[in-house]
């Protein structure tokens, strides 16, 4: 499964676009955050997305996790989110 890295930076519309052309190109992603700004980023731009694949007859869900991940040698607590077709 393909993982996108969000911030808080990041661009809800772009990265919908990215998260609905791998679905349609893999059938699942996973989004890569660490910190609320950076959820609510991703939880936005899965939002849009779902508003892209709808008229294909793709209903999307939503699986989040935790998950321990390196940043700069530091140990931190990252969100995932599985994004796949119900």
């Amino acid at each position: 499964m393909e993982t996108l890295k969000v911030s808080s930076k990041s661009n809800p519309n772009s990265v919908a676009g990215a998260i609905a052309g791998v679905l349609r190109e893999k059938g699942a992603v996973e989004i890569q955050v660490v910190g609320a700004g950076a959820l609510n980023q991703a939880i936005k731009a899965i939002a849009i997305a779902r508003g892209f694949v709808a008229p294909t007859g793709i209903n999307l869900v939503c699986i989040p996790s935790f998950a321990d991940i390196q940043i700069d040698g530091e140990e931190r607590t990252a969100i995932r989110l599985a994004v796949e077709p119900r």
